[in-house]
């Protein structure tokens, strides 16, 4: 942090503060707490075998498709952000019944879109990228139809920037193209969500 932004570390001292602050020193506690609830809850959506290898993939395919290591890795962390600020709030029950609503018809849309996209993948000449495409960004809209009343207008960039990504069609013509290269990306991709589909996860 910089020194223009007013946070303190833990146990620092603002300029003349010289005595006990319980206000602050209940903060810093908090956000203590905040940040290791935050810890657990990526540990558990995020850091399993099968769902960490499916973002080491797509790291690698993002990477390799946008020639661009820092914006590859910007995209990753977008996404393991906004599922550990939507996975604080789901835990915290911090969402009304209608929008508990819409977090079901999230995860259907993201079971059919996982489900085509193995699809797409294991049955020769059914890839349809319009289709894909179609599918992601509806997620995209249920994402930011979910988060409207609890997250900032950059936690709704970043949900732009993640499905833009990788709803565009020429990301997923290459993606599903017939090079070497990317067929192997996709292939631990589709093993990992069949995984996922399998368990119930997705």
């Amino acid at each position: 942090m910089d020194s223009d932004s007013g946070e303190l570390s833990e146990g620092e001292l603002s300029p003349g503060q010289e005595s006990f602050n319980s206000k602050s020193l209940a903060l810093q506690a908090q956000k203590k707490i905040l940040s290791k609830m935050a810890t657990m809850v990526v540990a558990n959506l995020l850091t399993d075998d099968t769902s960490s290898e499916i973002l080491d993939e797509l790291y690698k395919v993002s990477r390799e498709y946008t020639k661009n290591k820092k914006e590859a890795h910007k995209i990753m962390k977008d996404v393991i952000k906004i599922a550990l600020k939507i996975g604080i709030l789901y835990r915290n029950n911090q969402f009304s019944p209608e929008e508990l609503e819409t977090v079901e018809k999230f995860k259907k849309k993201m079971n059919q879109t996982a489900m085509t996209a193995v699809s797409f993948h294991e049955v020769e000449y059914t890839f349809d990228r319009n289709l894909l495409s179609e599918l992601l960004l509806e997620c995209k809209d249920l994402l930011h139809e979910l988060v409207e009343h609890h997250l900032t207008a950059k936690s709704h960039g970043r949900i732009d920037h993640v499905f833009d990504h990788f709803a565009d069609v020429e990301f997923l013509s290459v993606l599903y193209s017939s090079s070497e290269e990317y067929r192997q990306y996709l292939k631990k991709i589709c093993e990992g969500i069949n995984k996922l589909l399998d368990e119930g996860i997705l």
